[in-house]
C-alpha cells in the first residue's frame, strides 16, 4: 500500500547521510523526507555502532536493518491476516450452523 502516491513524479534535491542526491518520486515531500529521515537514522545507527566501520559497510548495514524490519512487519500482517481470517471463517461457520440460518420464510 503506497498512501499518498501521485502518478506524477517530482525531483527532490536532498541529502542523505549528508551526500546530496537528486531523487525523483512520486511520493509526497513529506513521504520522501519520511523514507530519508529512516534511511538516515539507520546508518548513523550503523556508523556508531563501529566508529572503524567505512562507509559502505554501514550503507549494507542500514540496508540489512531496514530488510529486517520489513520481513518482520511482513511477518507480522501476514499471521494478524491469517488470524482474522480464521476468526471470520469460524464466524461464518457458526452463522451456517445457526438454528436461524435454517429458518425461511413461506410465501
Amino acid at each position: 500500500m503506497h498512501p499518498e502516491k501521485s502518478t506524477e513524479s517530482e525531483t527532490y534535491e536532498v541529502q542523505v547521510a549528508g551526500l546530496p542526491l537528486r531523487l525523483k518520486s512520486s511520493h509526497d515531500e513529506q513521504t520522501v523526507q519520511e523514507l530519508i529521515d529512516l534511511v538516515d537514522a539507520k546508518i548513523k545507527s550503523a556508523m556508531s555502532s563501529n566508529s572503524n566501520i567505512s562507509f559502505q559497510k554501514a550503507l549494507l548495514l542500514a540496508s540489512l536493518h531496514v530488510a529486517e524490519d520489513l520481513v518482520f512487519l511482513k511477518r507480522a500482517v501476514r499471521s494478524r491476516l491469517d488470524a482474522l481470517e480464521n476468526k471470520a471463517k469460524g464466524i461464518l461457520t457458526e452463522l451456517d450452523s445457526s438454528p436461524l440460518a435454517k429458518l425461511t420464510i413461506d410465501q
